[in-house]
């Protein structure tokens, strides 16, 4: 009979031993705890500026790729349609896309306000005759809106002509800039990275005239003998 007892007593813990053993994992869980909450808001603050930094990156690359792609197209009183301003900027180049039939479309990028704050969105129209004045200010039916960049980040354009002085308007001009640049500021760390497009379409007054094409094109009369 006694070595029965002596049996079940051998086969399992006892209570102060399955007590102890509780103790030591909730030491050890409790270590663990301290030290995720060490190493967690690191590990999330590098993913979340690795995104952003990748958002930049994608951002800068869409600019230089529309910008440096921005055409010649004239409105109805010869000046090119392009509309450069701080927070904004519009201009015609080819249709981008597999999807897009050849030709030409107006694109608008533009710096606009939704519930989460300021936000650079870029969004195209078909290319039209527009009137003389101010492009903004017609009627243009906007489509296809992407989003290029949201806070903690901000952008501003400054655009150069030949002389290379920058400023933060070009209207009216009769040309294109040379260049544009975009600052990309981020409010929060005070930190800005520039970057500049050249537009590499030559200046609308090079461009030879129809009329004169036509009067070139037609053969002269010869003189007869005398």
């Amino acid at each position: 009979m006694s070595s029965v007892r002596k049996s079940r007593n051998e086969d399992g813990f006892t209570l102060v031993e399955a007590l102890v053993a509780l103790a030591l994992m909730g030491l050890i869980m409790g270590a663990l705890a301290s030290v995720t909450a060490q190493w967690l808001p690191s590990w999330n603050r590098g993913i979340i500026r690795a995104q952003r930094n990748e958002q930049v990156a994608v951002a800068l690359d869409r600019l230089t790729a529309d910008l440096s792609a921005a055409d010649y197209a004239t409105r109805s009183d010869n000046l090119p349609l392009f509309r450069g301003l701080e927070q904004s900027v519009m201009f015609v180049r080819s249709v981008l896309g597999p999807n897009g039939r050849p030709g030409l479309e107006i694109v608008r990028i533009s710096e606009i306000n939704d519930n989460r704050g300021a936000v650079l969105v870029r969004m195209r129209a078909p290319f039209v005759l527009l009137q003389p004045g101010d492009p903004q200010a017609d009627q243009l039916q906007f489509a296809d809106p992407v989003v290029l960049l949201r806070m903690p980040y901000r952008i501003s354009f400054a655009y150069a002509g030949l002389d290379a002085k920058w400023s933060g308007r070009w209207q009216e001009t009769g040309e294109l800039p040379s260049a544009v640049r975009f600052d990309i500021r981020d409010v929060e760390r005070g930190t800005v990275i520039s970057s500049a497009a050249r537009i590499h379409v030559e200046r609308g007054a090079a461009r030879p005239d129809p009329s004169t094409e036509q009067e070139e094109a037609q053969p002269q009369a010869k003189e007869g003998p005398t």
